[in-house]
């Protein structure tokens, strides 16, 4: 029975969930396996190394220091806001996303992490920066 090597096509069922355990995501509850090639960095490093050796049907847990899921978070992806910059009819409060468009016209999701009198500060790390992860896996087809 074949095993899952790099630069394999797989479809596998996953939830992600916390230490504390709170499911972050799953493909389950979706009720569709994810698919792609591993190799390709489409997913973070230590889902896609999980899965080397596993064979169709197969389920394990697998556990995802932060240095292999979303890093650590970067300080300078925190900034200050001018409350001006702001469009009129929005009310920030603090755990709103806020979507920004970059220089070259890429969007950045944010989140606002504080109010202040004059700016709010917002966030730009992923959410999941600096959290250890825990993922129940089951490979579905290898293609």
């Amino acid at each position: 029975m074949s095993q899952v090597k790099q630069n394999d096509t797989v479809k596998v069922h996953y939830t992600g969930k916390l230490k504390d355990g709170e499911v972050f995501d799953s493909s389950v509850e979706r009720g569709e396996p994810i698919e792609f090639t591993l190799g390709q960095g489409q997913l973070i490093p230590g889902f896609e190394n999980g899965l080397i050796d596993m064979k169709v049907n197969e389920k394990k847990t697998i556990n995802i220091p932060n240095e292999e899921a979303y890093g650590a978070p970067k300080q300078e992806l925190i900034q200050e806001v001018d409350k001006k910059q702001l469009p009129e009819e929005l009310k920030p409060e603090v755990g709103m996303p806020l979507v920004s468009k970059g220089p070259d016209g890429q969007e950045i999701n944010l989140v606002v992490t504080d109010v202040k009198d004059e700016t709010i500060v917002v966030d730009a790390n992923h959410p999941l920066a600096g959290k250890d992860l825990i993922f129940d896996l089951e490979v579905v087809e290898i293609k």
